[in-house]
């Protein structure tokens, strides 16, 4: 009843009189008819696609998003391929595969596949990727997994696989299709994340679905069919299946439940979690107070935060002189500022890993190296998808630098200006970081040397990692967008106030020089929103802010 109350407070259909009984001043009702089996895509997890609307969405995206036409599939083996070709199927993520009922699901699904004779499409590919060692135990204890193998689910482990990036690489045949004719192919996961450039790098299309629809769509091998209406294959004599014909009733999964998940199976493989396997044991460690770091190290190293920190805060001074790094638009997410997945062998941390003797097969991923801060600062705003406007919005992690004109990557852009003792900012559109609560996403662009992000809004929680980083988080004022003041990227920036008296919300106005010698005003909001953000931003973030209390103390 708690939960009903907070959720009816906040829709405003929820009063208490005095003396009396809490009183519903409306009322909450869910129509289960408008219930209907739903996807996400093909880029953000909030942008849902009802499945019997997927077919169609596609292809307005593949026309709209991608700018590309129906055509002709392509030879490829002994079969053939075209845009909107499903090419990674993946049972994955924490959160999705916890759910017994849509594990059990999807192992039925595969059951009554394999039984009419149903096979996955040879451009796709499988993977099973559950959180949990339970999964696999009631899958088996429900006889299950064997259909699930037979059909390419095979187990690959267990923790974050395709829907972080490490799905590896698509098989050769099919990576050269897609590369050689610049093919739109699609990746349906049971993830939680599809933002650009995460899942996969060939794939531009990734939709997020329930284990169950993860299947469908493997045997379907595409997004171009609708799979309320169209068969997804033939049966053994030839006759058309229909996903009607695989779906699993309520009652079936329910019973399936019943029958192999069980609270033995949770204290059989957590009940001494804490000891670790045989390969956890054989770990050799130094014992000591504190960690010993190893300067040679490509995955762990001694971050900088703390270098040349004294007792007392630098006075902040005001942003003088500063170029612009990067001019984005609307909905750049933490994936594009620090993605998570693979690392290109040209890109500045594929050479960095490289020059210290790192084979491509071990370059592992981003998030895999995210305790080093030389890897990640090297990888931020490097996303093979994100576009710079200052680039006419061409994809990839390059920039300008000015004056000279010269293009670059973004980290060697940074490093220059670094060496210049010149200032960086980066321009936003709407929603500036959203998407996943990522550190590096904050912690990468402080190391780029970057003092102020200026956009339209801010995702709630990277706002707050950039303050906690000493990044000013400006924006624009109601209505004004970086169109309005015609922003290329060739300004030089100054914002005053940061020196002086900071509160909340603080009212600047910050001026803009062009190459051409014309000035502009460019008024605009400090978003610290309270005094402890205020603090911690005189600090330079929150780590100095904590250790000076800490020091204090």
């Amino acid at each position: 009843m708690a939960l009903v109350e907070k959720y009816a407070k906040a829709q405003g259909l929820f009063r208490t009189a005095k003396s009396e009984d809490p009183v519903f001043t409306d009322t909450l009702a869910l129509d289960l008819s408008s219930v209907e089996p739903s996807l996400a895509g093909p880029a953000r997890p909030q942008d849902r696609v009802p499945l019997a609307n997927a077919a169609r969405e596609f292809a307005a995206a593949l026309t709209n998003t991608y700018k590309k036409n129906a055509a002709a599939r392509v030879p490829v083996e002994t079969y053939t391929m075209g845009h909107g070709d499903v090419v990674i199927a993946a049972i994955t993520s924490c959160t999705n595969t916890s759910n017994p009922s849509v594990m059990i699901g999807a192992g039925l699904v595969a059951k009554k596949a394999v039984e009419k004779g149903l096979k996955v499409r040879p451009w796709v590919k499988t993977s099973l990727a559950p959180g949990s060692q339970v999964v696999t135990d009631y899958l088996a204890e429900a006889g299950l997994n064997t259909f699930l193998d037979k059909l390419g689910f095979q187990l690959v482990g267990y923790g974050c696989t395709t829907c972080i990036g490490n799905s590896g690489p698509l098989p050769a045949p099919v990576a050269e299709a897609v590369t050689n004719n610049d093919l739109v192919v699609a990746a349906v996961l049971s993830g939680n994340r599809n933002f650009e450039g995460r899942v996969h790098p060939q794939v531009r299309a990734n939709y997020l679905a329930s284990p169950m629809l993860v299947v469908a769509y493997a045997l379907a091998g595409t997004m171009n069919l609708d799979l309320t209406r169209e068969p997804i294959g033939r049966d053994k004599k030839g006759a058309p299946v229909f996903l009607k014909d695989i779906w699993p009733s309520p009652k079936e999964i329910a019973d399936a439940v019943r029958k192999s998940v069980k609270a033995s199976a949770f204290r059989t493989r957590y009940g001494d979690v804490f000891e670790g396997d045989a390969n956890w044991k054989k770990v050799k460690v130094k014992k000591g107070r504190t960690y010993e770091w190893d300067p040679a190290s490509t995955y762990v190293k001694n971050p900088p935060y703390f270098q040349g920190m004294s007792l007392e805060p630098t006075p902040l001074t005001d942003i003088a002189g500063a170029r612009i790094l990067a001019v984005f638009g609307d909905s750049i997410t933490t994936d594009h500022i620090s993605p998570a997945g693979s690392i290109k062998p040209a890109s500045p941390a594929g050479l960095y890993l490289q020059e210290r003797g790192i084979a491509l097969k071990d370059f592992n991923s981003y998030g895999s190296r995210r305790g080093n801060d030389e890897v990640m600062e090297r990888g931020t705003f490097a996303n093979i998808r994100i576009r710079n406007e200052m680039l006419g919005g061409r994809e990839g992690g390059n920039t300008i630098h000015h004056p000279s004109g010269e293009e670059m990557s973004i980290f060697d852009t940074a490093e220059r200006y670094k060496g210049e003792s010149v200032p960086a900012v980066v321009i936003g559109g709407k929603e500036y970081g959203t998407g996943s609560s990522r550190d590096w996403a904050a912690k990468g662009p402080k190391l780029l040397g970057v003092r102020a992000v200026i956009a339209e809004s801010f995702e709630r929680i990277h706002r707050s990692n950039l303050v906690g980083m000493g990044i000013a988080p400006f924006v624009f004022e109601p209505g004004k967008t970086r169109k309005d003041y015609a922003l290329t990227g060739a300004e030089v920036v100054d914002i005053p106030g940061l020196s002086g008296p900071l509160k909340p919300r603080l009212k600047v106005v910050a001026a803009i020089r062009r190459p051409d010698g014309s000035t502009a005003e460019l008024p605009l909001v400090l978003m610290l929103l309270t005094a402890d953000e205020v603090a911690y931003f005189k600090n330079g973030g929150i780590l100095p802010y904590v250790l000076r209390q800490l020091m204090a103390a």
